[in-house]
């Protein structure tokens, strides 16, 4: 077995073979495989970090029975570690407010910034749409926004009226560059005239949290996050976020309501009188 090999199958097989060196290749059991699992599940790796680890193994050892290297698959026999359902990050009302602090302070490219965060978290909007929304796609008299979606899907949006402010200010300033031909129609552009990519968004996204203090994962899919999360918290209908988020499936909205049951959990753990002691 060459180490190009095993190389091929990343780093996640390389310590295990070193822990089981003094045993040939078809000598290691699905037992040594749930004992090394369990050692780095006890270590603190991540649920998801295992679940490719035990992706890796099964690919591995799958290709040493293709090429004769052992009669069968150890991983067969091993169950996959459960992944569960994965909470994406959210942000409070207060944290979102201090980002979009952060993000109107320049003084050459503050409007254009807050308009940016203002749209994400008031609409809902993916980093892709607000990159390519167009200002023939803004109706502030009818407040709405007209968003082309995954699949070259087009819906309509509300406008709040914040971020139809920020908007305008934006639109109505003389900060926003002479476009490039071709780019009349983009809202958000680059010194160049050009639309923004969503690199920049999100590398920008990245600067105002860190500027803001706020130290969780932050990218500009966490205000569609906390968007959607606060508008269920307040009482909005499922299928009312659905539509304005553009899900082909209500399932995929339903994870929203995962989120504000783990924050009403950990509420009530976090108050729960059997918790404190006088």
């Amino acid at each position: 077995m060459s180490p190009n090999t095993v190389s091929a199958y990343c780093g996640d097989i390389l310590p295990m073979l070193d822990k089981y060196a003094d045993k040939n290749l078809g000598e290691i059991t699905s037992d040594d495989l749930a004992s090394y699992l369990a050692k780095v599940q006890s270590a603190g790796l991540s649920k998801r970090s295992q679940a490719r680890m035990y992706s890796a193994f099964r690919s591995f050892f799958k290709w040493a029975v293709t090429e004769g290297e052992r009669k069968d698959n150890p991983c067969d026999s091993l169950e996959a570690p459960k992944l569960g359902r994965y909470l994406p990050e959210v942000l409070s009302v207060e944290e979102v407010e201090k980002i979009i602090e952060v993000a109107g302070s320049s003084p050459k490219t503050g409007l254009r910034d807050r308009a940016i965060v203002e749209v994400l978290y008031g609409c809902g909007l993916r980093v892709s749409e607000a990159a390519q929304l167009k200002i023939s796609g803004l109706f502030f008299k009818e407040e709405m926004l007209r968003i082309i979606g995954k699949g070259n899907k087009q819906r309509l949006v509300p406008l709040g009226e914040i971020a139809a402010s920020a908007l305008e200010r934006y639109l109505g300033s003389g900060e926003r560059p002479d476009p490039e031909p071709g780019f009349d129609d983009y809202v958000f552009l680059n010194r160049f005239g050009m639309p923004l990519s969503r690199i920049s968004i999100f590398n920008m996204i990245k600067r105002f949290a860190q500027a803001a203090g706020i130290h969780k994962e932050i990218s500009p899919h966490t205000f569609r996050h906390s968007f959607a999360t606060h508008l269920i918290e307040n009482g909005a209908d499922l299928r009312t976020v659905q539509e304005m988020l553009g899900h082909e499936s209500i399932l995929t909205t339903e994870i929203y309501t995962h989120i504000e049951t783990s924050v009403w959990q950990r509420n009530i753990l976090e108050h729960h009188p059997a918790n404190h002691t006088d």
